[in-house]
């Protein structure tokens, strides 16, 4: 389901969205979504993304329903008082969240227009040398596992988010961003 940004949500959102970030409430929609958990049971979760992004996004997540890719979880960043680190370490798969990019500060991120989606970060962590965030995802760097809720090249999720026109950031160099998809390759 695809919804505006009402009254309520804009409350829910106290964290994540603030004056001053480069995208408006209204140019943002909340999904709610169905998704396989890791304990095999239907659950169903929450997105906020970009307006023109809303439907692909939908899309992309209704493929991997369809293909039973389990998420561990998916809340709003705001139940992490929108601290990235916070959500990352608890695993959650999230979108909007107007912050700066890593390691750059004064830099919107992707996730600011709400254009980027991270997966299940701890099975697929952001990695910068010896650097992987959330650091208890280190096991996961090697990429050569196949654990539940990795993503991996030749899997559901590239090929879902790769069928609405979206990036993977596991195919960059440095840092290496396994959890992250955007529209903009960002």
């Amino acid at each position: 389901m695809v919804a505006p940004i009402g009254p309520e949500t804009r409350q829910r959102i106290g964290w994540s969205w603030r004056p001053g970030c480069p995208v408006p409430p209204e140019d943002l929609r909340l999904l709610t979504v169905d998704h396989w958990g890791f304990d095999g049971a239907e659950h169903r979760g929450e997105l906020i993304v970009q307006e023109d992004e809303a439907q692909r996004v939908l899309a992309a997540m209704r493929m991997l329903f369809d293909a039973r890719f389990p998420i561990q979880r998916m809340l709003l960043v705001d139940e992490y008082e929108g601290d990235d680190d916070r959500s990352m370490a608890a695993n959650n798969t999230s979108a909007f969240n107007c912050r700066a990019v890593t390691g750059q500060p004064g830099v919107w991120s992707e996730h600011s227009y709400g254009r980027a989606l991270d997966i299940n970060p701890m099975q697929n962590p952001y990695v910068l040398d010896e650097t992987v965030l959330p650091a208890d995802g280190t096991p996961f760097a090697d990429r050569s596992r196949n654990a539940q809720g990795m993503i991996h090249p030749d899997g559901p999720v590239v090929r879902a988010f790769a069928a609405i026109g979206w990036s993977w950031g596991g195919y960059w160099r440095s840092p290496t961003d396994y959890q992250h998809f955007s529209a903009t390759g960002r």
